[in-house]
């Protein structure tokens, strides 16, 4: 389905390429009707901001919400294994399932990076998507709110793939998620004793076969998640 493409594209670093993607994006999400019509609408709000805002603003309010927040990180398996052994084995089993399904990394992102799942979750079929989606409900769940709290422009999207995983905060999962204390970004010495430990060296595997074709997203005028300089 094409709406995962785009929410991909949204919790994507943003681009020159995303913000000229935005009509495209909100179209989207309109003609699938995967979305229940209130969280589509709530949407609109990250939307406009990506089409109006100064690029480098919206660069730097994702890198603050994203990569320097652990509790908010896109990589889903730091909040259920943080750096231990067990990570590993699910990354290769991620890994697996998406060369099973024909989709191969052929950027630096981590298998378990949010917008890769949702790109893999694309070339699926929708009920096989849900499901897969509901397997980390939990986490979404966690991830929305915490981006509630914040009064983030991004949190109806993880409200959006929370409804679409039928997830609930019920759940002993979810609620031990919720319970941890969300992490200050502007606390910088804190988080720096944070991602020490956090040094993964899980990526695209150079031995896998033939990478993706980026042409699918181009299918859809949505451009691919762009990749930063740095980044792994």
């Amino acid at each position: 389905m094409k709406t995962f493409k785009a929410f991909s594209a949204l919790l994507s670093y943003p681009s020159p390429e995303l913000q000229a993607a935005v009509p495209e994006i909100r179209a989207v999400l309109l003609a699938e009707g995967v979305l229940p019509p209130a969280h589509a609408a709530a949407v609109d709000t990250l939307l406009d901001e990506l089409a109006a805002r100064d690029l480098y603003d919206l660069q730097e309010r994702y890198v603050l919400l994203f990569d320097r927040a652990r509790t908010l990180s896109l990589n889903l398996f730091e909040h259920i294994h943080g750096e231990s052994r067990d990570r590993g084995g699910a990354m290769v089993d991620l890994l697996e399932t998406y060369r099973a399904g024909g989709f191969d990394l052929v950027g630096t992102e981590l298998p378990d990076h949010l917008p890769v799942l949702l790109e893999y979750l694309s070339i699926r079929p929708l009920d096989e998507a849900r499901t897969i989606l509901a397997d980390a409900g939990h986490i979404l769940v966690a991830l929305a709110e915490r981006l509630k709290r914040r009064d983030s422009s991004y949190a109806p999207v993880l409200a959006a793939l929370v409804a679409v995983a039928q997830a609930t905060g019920d759940s002993e999962e979810a609620q031990a998620l919720l319970s941890e204390a969300d992490d200050d970004p502007e606390d910088l010495a804190a988080l720096d004793a944070v991602w020490e430990e956090a040094q993964v060296t899980f990526g695209p595997d150079p031995n896998a076969g033939c990478p993706i074709s980026r042409d699918i997203l181009a299918r859809i005028d949505i451009p691919p998640s762009p990749v930063r300089a740095g980044q792994a």
